[in-house]
């Protein structure tokens, strides 16, 4: 991958320019502090957006997408994120996500990513690689991608964390896969966070996993609130309700996400965007009201119409 640097942005920036350009968005006029969650193994406090990475952080490293997504992940910070989360499984996009960090003013990062590999020895190498890649000290949340091998990197883990070397560990699945397993492990197993899919149309979670992750005091990361676009593609043309602004809800991608937000047990969502338009409208979801339990059931009654 080509080494990225400031001049190479500079002179890559015209391609993007009007993206760059954005005019600023009404709900930034009145924002104040980002709604934020707890996480209940520590109290520590979490914005409820964050940044997924797969396929969209997954470039070559040509200098018209690295300075894409380093206006990207500027905007992400810009607009109070910092839960980012990847996986060695996503390609290239720890070693692309790591080269814009290293030239982007952090904030308040929340380093995320996972375990996926067999073996003891094959983990401790890979979760290292990973820690060189984004250039962290420490990992906030080390998590074990798709339940692989995950009896022998819980072991690991429960050390590290022991150690000081993660914070946090968690375990993952995505688009509905493995929940009866991962449910299982859940009941007897200490994890401080799990993620799964979960959005308007796919609410499978709420049966098993959400209520339980409240029962046993872990953080919920939420993958695939799109549902890689499907979401779009159902309410094409379709106008917003008049009450979303009452939940300061302006656009339909906001009104996805403050959904999902507004559950009780959900603590942040990871939607994933390689456009910079896209990245400040899912941040607009970070901020004003969310809604109420009976917002929630007319919400699904207005998207299934």
């Amino acid at each position: 991958m080509t080494r990225f640097t400031r001049r190479r942005f500079i002179q890559s920036i015209a391609g993007i320019g009007a993206a760059l350009a954005l005019p600023r968005p009404a709900w930034l006029a009145t924002a104040k502090q980002p709604i934020q969650k707890s996480i209940p193994a520590s109290g520590e406090s979490l914005p409820v957006i964050g940044m997924g990475t797969s396929r969209t952080f997954n470039v070559a490293g040509d200098p018209q997408s690295m300075a894409q997504l380093s206006a990207v992940l500027d905007a992400f910070f810009d607009h109070g994120g910092a839960l980012i989360d990847s996986s060695p499984m996503y390609g290239n996009a720890e070693r692309v996500l790591g080269e814009l960090l290293s030239q982007t003013e952090r904030k308040n990062l929340f380093a995320a990513t996972k375990v996926w590999t067999d073996g003891k020895r094959a983990g401790v190498e890979q979760m290292e690689q990973s820690r060189r890649l984004w250039g962290v000290d420490r990992f906030d949340l080390m998590q074990i991608h798709n339940l692989r091998d995950w009896r022998t990197h819980l072991e690991t883990l429960k050390a590290w964390k022991a150690e000081g070397r993660v914070r946090y560990i968690g375990i993952t699945t995505s688009h509905g896969r493995d929940h009866e397993e991962l449910a299982a492990i859940l009941e007897r197993e200490p994890f401080d966070f799990v993620q799964f899919s979960y959005n308007i149309d796919n609410r499978i979670a709420e049966e098993r996993l959400l209520p339980l992750a409240a029962d046993r005091g872990m953080a919920t990361l939420i993958n695939r609130p799109f549902q890689r676009g499907d979401l779009f593609r159902r309410i094409q043309g379709k106008p917003l309700p008049d009450w979303a602004s009452d939940y300061d809800i302006a656009s339909w991608g906001q009104f996805f996400l403050k959904f999902i937000a507004s559950h009780p047990a959900v603590t942040c969502v990871i939607p994933a965007t390689s456009k910079v338009d896209h990245m400040v409208d899912n941040m607009g979801a970070n901020y004003g009201r969310l809604p109420d339990a009976e917002t929630r059931q007319r919400m699904i009654q207005y998207f299934e119409s």
